[in-house]
């Protein structure tokens, strides 16, 4: 397990690459960052129990969002200002909570004068839309507030544009109260969602950490696989999957795990850029792990109307398979470099190690039971999920103590309130990104919703794809892991969800295809987290790069070439929605979730599960050129046939014109288990020559 002192090196390494002060503890700045993140912790439960007006509650939220966004983040990244929060910090905080709590304490007026603004009303609207992009840029960098500054220009500058994307223009007053002044804007559902369920999983995924989950998961995976081939890549793999299902964040998920992975595969015989490169695919594959997908996923049921429960059942598919996937890459690279396993007896034993911290695996069952089995709001489910973690994190150290015969103290207890009380700390210091990122693109969702622009955006990628349907995908695909190499991804979902997600539907019906929602938002979510490995800006690269102390873009190109199956998935469930394991849609209406037909047939989702794993092999044996032993051209066009059959069956059953799909799946299995038994005979071969 790791020390106090490496913890302390983790939070540094995260707080370098996240971009925020690192203050020693002890000094005022340390107090009162803690305090005010302590606080908002504290609300967010508080309007679990008294639930208020959710304007208020956004508002508020958001206030919160600034007192440490001004507070953690620099103005610039100059060493001196650092090392201390400065007057003008304080100032711009205060000049931003007083613009936004301007929602709560005058609430009833706005709503009385709607779209009649005063000039007081203008000016708080201004300088709200001005704080919130300065608080933009100090915590995520240019590229959003740029982003959102082209979108205020556009309102604003639509009749002086080219005919192709003009449009008649929107006046001060009323950008402002759009983006402002109303819940179309800022304070929109973006924002909402961040405000009502986004903060309780994030502070459970803290809470859980802070207990000791994230160094139990390592240590778990790591006696469990470390024995066989690769084992300690295998095991971040592993690792990287169970810390993302609490984490979200792909920076945190590499440094935490990576500091432990990487250096033992280094050991064992990884290169440096593909040691760091295994941990960042298996990192920011994280964000994709039911049961917590990260903020991007709570926002996209709000979006859609769809239960949160029915958002992980449908990624439950593509994320396992995008794992396992993954393992079988690591299994294939160690194959090839003769890459061996620990030696077991240095691991210990896997049923001591693994009765030490059940307990932490308690509050993530309780979870997915609320959510699944009771069918609890996800901001129920959160609440009870964290108040029962809060008594595990109280009781666990006076227990240990009672199980070893050792001395039950006050300590013991006191102990574990320190420990909640970091954990919520922790918790509202790892919102302020997502907070704030909700905020500014609540600009962006406010000025299509103003313009329109939706429907110009859709006559200008239908003209560039020539009104292909896999044109169109392709292009989204490129925007959205363009935009991702500057946006966090909760903002480049919204983005891309906002402007892109409604073209697909149109361009897919119109096409012949009728799909749901859901496949369209899924699929700019998926690029939306593969932009976090994409060189040559993709920062989950860049912190596995610094602990491995590997080239950062060729860490980076690596990890891209690792992640090309992440992005292939998108693809197959666009076109096969069974994958999301959604059997039909209603014609007349594919955006009404209620008119969804859910495949529940355990039969069926086992065949569809199987498919896409050996559909998945079958591509990851193409691309890495090894099932064995080195694979021939013939044998890599025969994966590459294999594919479409076994993640695409309906499709090929169609084109083939074949008297049922199950022949697509007998196909695709059968030509797989060929190329598999010919590798056997040549890799027997091989070993008899070597004899």
């Amino acid at each position: 397990m790791k020390t106090l002192e490496e913890r302390l090196d983790d939070e540094k390494l995260i707080s370098e690459f996240e971009g925020h002060r690192d203050f020693e503890k002890g000094s005022w700045h340390y107090w009162l960052i803690a305090a005010i993140a302590f606080s908002w912790s504290l609300f967010q439960l508080y309007m679990v129990i008294e639930p208020g007006n959710s304007a208020h509650a956004r508002a508020i939220h958001l206030a919160f969002g600034l007192a440490l966004a001004f507070s953690m983040h620099a103005m610039s990244k100059s060493p001196k200002l650092q090392l201390t929060i400065t007057w003008y910090d304080f100032g711009i905080m205060i000049v931003g909570i007083t613009a936004v709590l301007y929602q709560w304490y005058a609430y009833k007026d706005l709503a009385m004068r709607s779209g009649a603004w005063t000039q007081t009303d203008i000016i708080v609207g201004v300088t709200t839309i001005l704080v919130v992009l300065e608080a933009s840029r100090r915590v995520m960098g240019l590229p959003l507030m740029v982003v959102a500054m082209v979108f205020l220009a556009y309102d604003y500058f639509g009749p002086y544009l080219p005919d192709m994307i003009a449009h008649k223009g929107a006046s001060l007053n009323k950008i402002v109260g759009q983006m402002v002044l109303t819940t179309e804007g800022i304070f929109g559902v973006p924002l909402g969602v961040s405000a009502s369920f986004v903060f309780l999983f994030v502070l459970f995924g803290a809470l859980l950490d802070r207990a000791g989950a994230g160094e139990y998961f390592i240590k778990l995976a790591y006696t469990i696989l470390g024995r066989y081939d690769g084992g300690p890549a295998k095991a971040a793999v592993a690792a990287s999957g169970m810390f993302g299902m609490i984490s979200g964040s792909s920076i945190a998920n590499t440094v935490t795990v990576g500091t432990f992975t990487i250096p033992l595969m280094k050991r064992l015989g990884f290169s440096s850029h593909k040691a760091a490169a295994v941990e960042t695919a298996a990192s920011v594959n994280g964000q994709l792990m039911p049961p917590i997908m990260g903020a991007a996923a709570f926002i996209m049921a709000e979006f859609l109307g769809l239960d949160y429960t029915d958002i992980v059942f449908a990624a439950f598919i593509p994320a396992f398979t995008c794992y396992i996937a993954l393992f079988y890459i690591v299994h294939l690279e160690a194959k090839k470099n003769g890459l061996k396993g620990e030696d077991p007896n240095i691991l210990g034993r896997v049923w001591p190690i693994f009765i030490h911290g059940i307990h932490y695996l308690i509050p993530i069952f309780f979870l997915i039971y609320t959510l699944v089995v009771l069918r609890q709001s996800a901001q129920s489910a959160a609440f009870s999920a964290i108040m029962f973690l809060m008594i595990i994190m109280l009781v666990q150290k006076p227990l240990k103590a009672l199980i070893h015969q050792e001395k039950v103290t006050l300590s013991l207890f006191v102990e574990g309130l320190a420990d909640i009380g970091h954990g919520m700390v922790n918790g509202g210091k790892n919102m302020v990104s997502v907070a704030i990122a909700t905020a500014v693109a609540g600009i962006i969702v406010g000025s299509v919703t103003l313009t329109g622009i939706g429907l110009v955006l859709a006559e200008v990628i239908d003209n560039l794809a020539n009104g292909y349907i896999l044109g169109v995908l392709f292009l989204t695909a490129f925007v959205s892991l363009v935009l991702g190499m500057g946006l966090p991804t909760t903002a480049n979902y919204i983005v891309m969800a906002a402007l892109t997600a409604p073209i697909i539907m149109d361009l897919a019906g119109s096409n012949g295809y009728l799909i749901p929602a859901l496949a369209a938002h899924m699929f700019v979510f998926y690029f939306g987290i593969l932009a976090d490995d994409t060189p040559p800006v993709g920062m989950a690269a860049y912190a596995a790069a610094a602990v491995a102390k590997s080239d950062p873009i060729i860490t980076g190109i690596q990890a891209f070439i690792y992640d090309i199956r992440t992005g292939i998935l998108p693809f197959m469930f666009f076109f096969n929605n069974e994958l999301l394991l959604i059997g039909g849609v209603d014609a007349n209406d594919p955006n009404d979730p209620s008119k969804w037909i859910w495949i529940t047939n355990p039969f069926e989702i086992a065949l569809i599960f199987g498919g896409a794993i050996f559909g998945m092999f079958a591509f990851t044996s193409a691309t890495q050129s090894f099932i064995l032993t080195k694979i021939n051209n013939i044998e890599r066009i025969l994966l590459i046939v294999v594919i479409p059959f076994l993640m695409l069956p309906k499709l090929m059953a169609a084109k083939l014109g074949l008297p049922s799909y199950y022949f697509a799946y007998v196909i695709g299995f059968t030509l797989y288990g060929l190329i598999y038994f010919g590798q056997r005979v040549k890799y027997k071969k091989q070993q008899l020559a070597l004899a």
